[in-house]
């Protein structure tokens, strides 16, 4: 089966999403970053997912986000968006303007309210929201992110979806941390587009054919990031894989968003980094050190 992308392979940028201090969205910050993680190695940018606070925008606020990122001159064809809800109405409403707007690809959320669901509801969920769009250009990547969502996409799961959405259904972000899942989902469905969830498995990702990564550190760490993917087929492959596996694993002593923003806040001494939507919050005083000196022995500030 061919499962035909609109996105370009490579590594993708979660991005952070800047506060203003009323907790608006700050375009101008918000432009400036997207602009250098292009400039720096990201083919593209996941934009409002998990990092970006997605879910604690309201609909009319996250449409204004994609339209002013555009309307900045943000290529829309590099832009993975995400667009899942617990809801039917607000995913078709959503996913229908990101198409509209010539979006390359569409990130989606399970509806992640209800648990232990059937496999048959989900299904039925994907087709209607695919229906209710109703765009030949419509592009989704299921977002497998069970540790947020308490839904899976299981193998079986993802059979069925393919079998019966085989032209929208094109590929998956996998942010379970399951390897050995991921190998299973390659080898079974060849040539749908597994891009994982974290840099730690780029390579065996790229190694088992996959088209790359969507990560949250690669706000910070998208330059070590660039020059694996460049170099992957190296002799010195899996040391660059060790480097950017070491430098991940010190973003992982606390929550991505509050981190990185934190982490942000400190190298550009301004403090409007440290703004984001309950219930994020900034990490513990002890935490703040702990991960500036983890970074600091690591040769990365």
């Amino acid at each position: 089966m061919k499962f035909e992308s609109n996105l370009p392979k490579g590594l993708y940028t979660a991005s952070l999403t800047p506060l203003n201090s009323d907790l608006s969205v700050n375009f101008p910050a918000l432009i400036k970053h997207l602009n250098w993680l292009l400039e720096s190695g990201s083919a593209g940018i996941c934009l409002l997912g998990t990092t970006g606070e997605a879910n604690s925008f309201s609909c009319d606020e996250r449409i204004d986000v994609l339209e002013k990122v555009i309307e900045a001159g943000i290529d829309p064809a590099k832009l993975l968006v995400g667009t899942g809800t617990t809801n039917i109405p607000d995913t078709i409403a959503l996913t229908k303007h990101a198409v509209e707007k010539g979006v390359g690809g569409i990130l989606m959320l399970p509806p992640y309210y209800y648990k232990n669901v059937e496999d048959e509801g989900l299904v039925e969920y994907f087709r209607l929201v695919i229906e209710g769009v109703n765009n030949p250009n419509l592009k989704i990547y299921v977002y497998h992110f069970p540790k947020m969502t308490g839904v899976p996409f299981s193998l079986e799961l993802l059979e069925k979806l393919v079998d019966a959405f085989p032209d929208e259904i094109v590929g998956m972000k996998d942010s379970s941390g399951d390897a050995e899942g991921m190998q299973k989902v390659c080898e079974s469905l060849p040539g749908f587009n597994i891009f994982a969830g974290s840099e730690r498995f780029l390579l065996d990702n790229l190694r088992c054919g996959g088209p790359g990564c969507i990560s949250a550190t690669f706000n910070a760490t998208i330059k070590y990031g660039a020059e694996l993917y460049e170099h992957w087929q190296d002799e010195n492959a899996d040391e660059l894989q060790e480097k950017l596996t070491s430098v991940r694993s010190k973003f992982e002593i606390y929550s991505f968003v509050s981190g990185l923003k934190y982490i942000f806040a400190d190298w550009k001494k301004d403090d409007s980094w440290l703004n984001m939507r309950p219930p994020n919050s900034l990490p513990t005083i002890q935490i703040q050190e702990e991960l500036l000196n983890t970074l600091k022995k690591e040769d990365f500030i």
